[in-house]
């Protein structure tokens, strides 16, 4: 019982000690979570670098742990394939983004900051919308939706859908 009460404590001072999400220039975040997409999954990471108010720049990597293998014939092709694996430049991607971080211009929660961008990979130009809530001044979560806007494959490879889908992505963020 005692430790509950010591757990129960801690998180409702996390909670009342709560800081800004996004502070602007010189704020640095870093998030690392899952990374959830149609026939695979992996990790990702990130780091942004505050350059304004509501402007923030950053990189942001994933690779696919869990991909799911391929047997059949691949876009109506007459070639056969029998349980095709990715290889890593299938199953990795990295991309420099721009954020507007526009939690504060909605006059909402300042521990929650909202995140729309753009996005230039390996892969293809995409677009991602995001979201983190802190609950302390160096631990919060994420979640974040991308997605791609032109891609720079004709997907006549059998894994060149892999990055090139709608992704879903959810874990911790810290403040540096």
């Amino acid at each position: 019982m005692k430790k509950v009460i010591t757990l129960l404590f801690l998180v409702l001072v996390g909670f009342v000690q709560a800081q800004q999400a996004f502070k602007g220039k010189g704020d640095t975040k870093i998030n690392v979570g899952a990374n959830l997409q149609n026939d695979g999954s992996g990790i990702q990471g990130s780091i942004d670098f505050g350059l304004a108010e509501n402007f923030s720049y950053g990189f942001v990597a994933s690779y696919l742990l869990g991909v799911n293998e391929f047997s059949g014939f691949y876009n109506g092709g007459t070639t056969p394939y029998v349980n095709e694996k990715p290889e890593f430049k299938d199953r990795f991607d990295a991309k420099f983004r721009i954020n507007a971080n526009i939690g504060n211009v909605f006059n909402i929660d300042e521990k929650l900051d909202i995140y729309p961008g753009l996005n230039l990979g390996l892969k293809n130009f995409g677009g991602h919308v995001g979201g983190r809530y802190f609950f302390t001044e160096g631990f919060g979560v994420f979640t974040e939706l991308g997605f791609p806007i032109a891609k720079y494959s004709d997907d006549n490879d059998l894994f060149d859908h892999l990055n090139n889908q709608v992704t879903f992505s959810l874990g911790a963020s810290f403040n540096l």
